[in-house]
């Protein structure tokens, strides 16, 4: 029998080619973003693959949206866990100049959805003795670049956060996922970044660009993928792509 993740961040990048890279390998999906329409767009050629996709539009930071994901998985059957990719940059302003609004969406997107993932999976897959969680994280919770103050707050957290699970409950494997640097929309956004630490981010996330550093979102998705069945190796613990 197929087994149910939940995938958040779901509609583009990294968790677009994730949902796609993970229904080849067989499992049934319960997608997540703030879009609806890119979305819908993902879960149907999911479906175009042969595999089983359902989803829930919104900020999986809201206790009624991550309650809604795990509903939806517990309704597909042989709900196993979930991958919380999703994630917001908003780069450029020092962290003090940041908007608390902004702010606050960026906490919500990294680290409380993380939270309500736990909060409603966790009591069920414990029951179970058995599943996954895997939080894809950053190497911007161990570095200080001026401009991404905000997103490496919450990405250290966050990574925190998958370690507290991982210790408190070892029976559900828990690890964070680094994918390294990835072409997405948030390279675009730091890239193309205004604020007070503009030149920075633009020197710094050109250079990789320019200098051919930057992976695809499927070689970043192929990766964790192959790194799924080793999950209890990584318990714990951070892996990277270049461990798969």
């Amino acid at each position: 029998m197929k087994k149910t993740l939940i995938l958040t961040g779901a509609s583009r990048g990294i968790g677009k080619a994730l949902a796609l890279e993970l229904a080849k390998a067989g499992y049934d999906l319960v997608l997540n973003a703030r879009s609806e329409g890119p979305l819908k767009a993902v879960a149907e050629e999911v479906a175009a693959l042969g595999g089983r996709a359902l989803y829930v539009a919104g900020s999986a930071g809201k206790a009624e949206v991550a309650e809604s994901l795990v509903g939806k998985a517990e309704s597909l059957g042989n709900f196993f866990g979930y991958i919380h990719n999703a994630g917001v940059l908003h780069p450029g302003p020092l962290l003090y100049e940041i908007a608390e609004p902004l702010f606050m969406e960026v906490l919500e997107a990294n680290l409380l959805a993380g939270y309500q993932l736990a909060r409603f999976a966790y009591p069920l897959l414990r029951r179970r003795g058995e599943g996954l969680a895997v939080y894809v994280g950053s190497g911007a919770a161990e570095t200080n670049l001026p401009g991404i103050g905000a997103y490496a707050v919450a990405k250290a957290a966050e990574e925190h956060l998958a370690r507290q699970l991982a210790a408190e409950v070892p029976e559900i494997a828990c690890f964070v996922y680094r994918p390294g640097v990835v072409e997405t929309e948030m390279q675009r956004q730091a890239r193309e970044a205004q604020g007070s630490a503009a030149s920075v981010l633009q020197r710094v996330f050109r250079g990789y660009k320019e200098e051919g550093l930057l992976l695809t979102p499927e070689e970043a998705a192929k990766a964790l993928v192959r790194l799924l069945p080793k999950a209890r190796q990584y318990h714990g613990k951070t892996a990277s792509w270049r461990d798969a």
